[in-house]
């Protein structure tokens, strides 16, 4: 995990010959292509990762919390519906640095993927919520005549039926996380954004680096999106 801890070593800018950068043209294509290796690489192994494992968690973690406050006790759902909205309302970056000291024992990257993961699952468990309340009051009263036991009932009757109605919601949830990642600098996780940074700060040469990113960003998060309206479309037509 290493290689993913920032370390940045940025020449002095003094020493930079400001004749060199003024001369210098717009756009560089061989400096661009000498970059995006580095770059995809920070992509794939970080970017793509974080976002990856996070909505996964999230998604897993969203369907419980939300569960949870639905069958628990008034007192005890009313803890967890606090703690879920304590997280949703406090920032991103706050919740990275208080983590990555409180677990010092953790690297970095695990804990990025950790908040990334518990933070939007606050977000998808309201979205859960919406879908499960979304379920025809029929469809519970027909599963208590035929004394259908309750996991089973939130197995093949409810959790199906509201996923149906959420999933949209939770792929544009996703999609955040993705455009959220360049908030691991806080803790010194070197995702795409830093180290295009870390590349164009030697020579000041930020135009290709940022525009790389920014390509990068599109062509992961656009498709993704997409595919989401699509998804939306055909899942409200079968409904």
């Amino acid at each position: 995990m290493m290689s993913h801890i920032l370390a940045v070593e940025v020449d002095d800018p003094t020493m930079v010959d400001e004749e060199e950068i003024e001369g210098s043209p717009f756009w560089d294509w061989e400096f661009a292509f000498e970059a995006f290796p580095q770059m995809f690489m920070a992509f794939l192994e970080v970017t793509i990762l974080v976002t990856v494992v996070g909505t996964l968690i999230a998604a897993v973690l969203g369907l419980v919390i939300a569960i949870l406050i639905m069958v628990l006790p008034k007192p005890l759902a009313w803890i967890v519906r606090w703690a879920a909205n304590f997280i949703r309302m406090t920032p991103i970056v706050v919740q990275l640095i208080f983590m990555f000291w409180a677990f010092l024992w953790l690297d970095a990257l695990t804990i990025g993927i950790i908040v990334f993961g518990v933070h939007y699952a606050t977000y998808m468990s309201e979205v859960y919520r919406a879908g499960i309340e979304s379920v025809p009051k029929g469809q519970w009263e027909a599963t208590t005549a035929l004394s259908m036991p309750a996991a089973r009932t939130w197995r093949k009757v409810v959790i199906p039926q509201a996923l149906r109605s959420t999933i949209p919601s939770l792929g544009n949830y996703a999609i955040s996380m993705f455009k959220d990642t360049p908030f691991l600098l806080v803790i010194g996780v070197a995702e795409m954004v830093t180290v295009a940074g870390q590349i164009g700060a030697p020579t000041f040469r930020y135009t290709e680096v940022y525009t790389i990113a920014g390509l990068l960003f599109l062509a992961a998060s656009y498709p993704t999106a997409v595919l989401v309206n699509r998804l939306e479309k055909r899942l409200a037509y079968a409904h």
